[in-house]
């Protein structure tokens, strides 16, 4: 392959990631959302704009950490080529058209991290993952929504024990205009995580062809801007099929419901930002909804929608692992 061609390659590999990174907003947009949506708190349109702003503004906010893990944490460097970013990319992509498709709130970043692995496997075998990397991002499946679903449960029951005496159309009136900041919190934590992923892969890809070092401490700016103004944008156009499953399916959401689950998410996001641990938001805010239904009482969780949920992110890493080995395969073909 020409010098020409292989540049070309690299432009084309990091257009994708940046398709990826669009999806990414677009699919979780209604992580963001769908509780300020679904108790009446901002209109749909106000919601996506509101959310891109605060994704946007995370750049601001949070270190390189869960790019770091992403781009170097997950499999030895020697190993990439375009090859592998290729296959990984196409498995976590085909894996969210998927469940966009039909309104599964499943984790780009673990179809992100199964398309890497599967990729990894299908040109070298496991011998080359990184451990440690891969480890907490699967123990994260676990602790994320528990520690959402702990937080938005304690989150509630004090609310409920401070405003015991207030009357209820005072206190929904005051979370209404609380709301808005527990919404403008997680989407920065949303902003903050999810952005970073796609940063990671095109820094890997980046490393692999020679056009930044290993030891860079971080990736090109342009890097880093054009990650956050692709999943701003993708986030403006929203994920609506996913915003009722996530806003009124599991359980119905009053504002003040709506603020304690966001507000427990955001901290579960901020937390694992700070440890360089590329999370689920998906996994964070359906953990913190259902702490929050379950405050109530038991019945008023539908836990068959949350089984499902439960199901896909079960398979999350393995189908588009599995995807990302099969695409591997076909580039080795085309070129």
């Amino acid at each position: 392959m020409t010098a020409q061609a292989a540049l070309w390659v690299v432009i084309l590999l990091v257009a994708l990631a940046l398709a990826f990174d669009f999806m990414n907003g677009f699919h979780d947009a209604a992580n963001s959302i769908a509780t300020v949506v679904s108790t009446g708190v901002l209109r749909p349109t106000q919601a996506v704009l509101f959310a891109a702003f605060f994704n946007f503004v995370a750049i601001f906010v949070f270190h390189l950490s869960v790019a770091a893990t992403v781009g170097k944490g997950i499999v030895e460097p020697g190993v990439v080529d375009t090859h592998v970013v290729f296959g990984a990319l196409i498995g976590a992509i085909t894996w969210n058209v998927v469940t966009w498709y039909y309104g599964i709130p499943s984790s780009s970043s673990h179809a992100l991290i199964g398309g890497i692995v599967g990729a990894v496997m299908a040109k070298s075998g496991t011998g080359v993952l990184l451990s440690a990397g891969i480890g907490k991002t699967i123990l994260f499946i676990f602790i994320s929504p528990a520690l959402g679903f702990l937080l938005g449960s304690l989150m509630m029951v004090l609310v409920a024990n401070v405003f015991r005496h207030a009357r209820p159309l005072k206190v929904d009136g005051w979370f209404r205009r609380a709301q808005i900041v527990s919404a403008g919190a997680y989407s920065l934590g949303h902003g903050g995580n999810d952005a970073q992923k796609t940063i990671g892969i095109i820094w890997m890809l980046l490393i692999a062809t020679g056009y930044t070092a290993v030891g860079d401490k971080s990736p090109p700016a342009w890097v880093i801007i054009s990650c956050y103004i692709a999943i701003a944008a993708g986030t403006m156009f929203g994920g609506w099929r996913i915003v009722k499953t996530m806003g009124q399916r599991i359980t119905k959401l009053k504002p003040v419901g709506g603020f304690c689950a966001e507000t427990g998410g955001a901290i579960t996001l901020f937390l694992a930002t700070a440890m360089g641990v590329p999370v689920s938001t998906t996994h964070t805010i359906t953990g913190a909804i259902v702490g929050v239904g379950s405050t109530q009482r038991a019945s008023a969780v539908r836990w068959g929608v949350a089984g499902n949920i439960v199901w896909a992110w079960i398979l999350t890493i393995p189908a588009s692992a599995f995807v990302a080995a099969i695409a591997y395969w076909l580039s080795m073909q085309l070129y």
